[in-house]
């Protein structure tokens, strides 16, 4: 417990006295809220070990319970993150099914202390030995110790020595190409080939050489035999890369391919079997690339046996930190430059960012501050994050924005996310009441 950070959510400000001053001297830190709302924001700045949950606020939504509206969305951002209910006795019915959501356990008010700390104490303790048993040594580049990041690397250990089909999302910049990478080379093919290629970037006829092959004459520019990825990655691991992006027509024929495990060049009629392991990656997410107009569904089915959700680095903490350090490092090395540190100020600047750009905009960034830092550690003023993304991230084209409902979500998220998970204020700017708002929430399941 030393070294652990609890977090505790309840709307009475002597609940909030009473169990920072009971625990002030048993773990590491304890974060006191009064407001539900603020959960998404301080999970993402931080590290936390446990969250002590009320079940009931002033405010209620239209279950009249939030909650259990809450333990959900602490779950949704943190599965592995043990949540505690606080109850009133006559609540009990409530608490049992806050179990069956997810909860690690309740307690009811008023409290005997010395209960408290056994329960805290007791899944605090098997959380630890759980990380010891469970978190895998997965050999990656992937850098992180957050929670969402020690899911990840536990997923990726179960899945990486099968041969399924693997369906990696998430945002741009990200890192899916680092995950597919870290799934190849935990498997039981990492002797043989992997191959990636851009699929979002082919046109039809490219698409058909690129991936089949061709026979010298079967087109203009065919000027000799070439072998296409797929029997390139014969035994091996085949990567597709942007799979969203690709047409109607080129997805029947990827699916022709997987069903029969054959491929057929252009300018041949005859089958080559091959044997590969897929795995691909899109910034589209499901639910819109479950839209028929855009992608077959039995295609999906062929592509996603598993699917991976790589977290925004908005979500990951102080990975944000770790992953500043080691490209300083990188980057320091490189240029002949002594290793920077980071100030204070810089720090809380990092942590602060929502980075539209993910991974990739904090990469580029740390690397043009250790270009121009002068003195011995980074200031703020170092720190630039790119300009490219501040408008993209504002751009109608960025958004999936097919219909109707997707945009009132993506509307929604954004507002939320510019006020850092305050409800009351995205409300009033999106011109509803709160429980309205929470209505949409349900409904989006955000």
């Amino acid at each position: 417990m030393k070294h652990s950070r609890i977090l505790i959510i309840d709307d009475d400000p002597d609940v909030l006295t009473a169990v920072k001053l009971l625990l002030k001297r048993e773990v590491n830190e304890v974060i006191a809220d009064k407001n539900p709302e603020n959960i998404p924001a301080i999970l993402s700045r931080q590290p936390v070990d446990l969250v002590l949950l009320d079940m009931n606020f002033k405010s209620a939504i239209n279950t009249g319970n939030e909650g259990l509206y809450w333990l959900n969305r602490v779950k949704a951002l943190r599965p592995d993150l043990p949540v505690i209910m606080i109850t009133a006795y006559g609540a009990i019915d409530l608490a049992v099914n806050s179990l069956k959501q997810g909860a690690t356990d309740f307690i009811v008010k008023p409290w005997q202390n010395e209960h408290l700390l056994k329960v805290i104490g007791d899944i605090l303790t098997k959380k630890q030995g759980k990380r010891k048993e469970e978190i895998p040594t997965v050999n990656s580049n992937l850098i992180g110790e957050s929670d969402v990041m020690k899911h990840l690397l536990y997923k990726i250990s179960k899945i990486a020595p099968t041969d399924a089909n693997i369906l990696i999302l998430g945002e741009n910049g990200t890192g899916k190409d680092v995950i597919a990478d870290t799934i190849h080379r935990e498997s039981r093919r990492v002797l043989m080939p992997y191959v990636k290629v851009d699929v979002g970037a082919l046109t039809d006829t490219l698409f058909e050489s690129e991936l089949f092959g061709h026979k010298k004459g079967a087109y203009t520019d065919a000027r000799e035999d070439r072998v296409g990825r797929f029997e390139a990655a014969d035994k091996g691991t085949l990567f597709l890369d942007e799979i969203g992006n690709i047409s109607l027509q080129q997805q029947a024929k990827l699916l022709s391919v997987l069903q029969n495990r054959q491929v057929i060049p252009l300018g041949s009629n005859t089958p080559t079997n091959v044997d590969i392991r897929l795995l691909c990656a899109t910034n589209v997410p499901l639910a819109v690339l479950a839209n028929e107009n855009r992608f077959r569904k039995d295609l999906i089915y062929r592509i996603n046996t598993v699917e991976v959700q790589v977290p925004p680095l908005r979500e990951r903490g102080n990975d944000i930190l770790l992953l500043a350090r080691h490209f300083m490092e990188k980057y320091a090395t490189k240029y002949a430059k002594q290793i920077p540190d980071l100030e204070k100020k810089t720090e809380e600047k990092l942590l602060r960012y929502h980075y539209p750009g993910n991974v990739r905009e904090l990469q580029y960034s740390i690397e043009r501050a250790t270009i121009m830092a002068e003195g011995g550690a980074l200031t703020p003023e170092d720190v630039i994050f790119s300009p490219i993304e501040q408008r993209s991230s504002g751009s109608s084209a960025e958004q999936d924005e097919y219909n109707l409902t997707e945009m009132e979500k993506n509307t929604i998220m954004k507002v939320i996310e510019k006020h850092n998970g305050n409800i009351s204020k995205a409300s009033q700017e999106l011109g509803l009441t709160r429980t309205a708002l929470y209505r949409r929430l349900s409904k989006y399941n955000i």
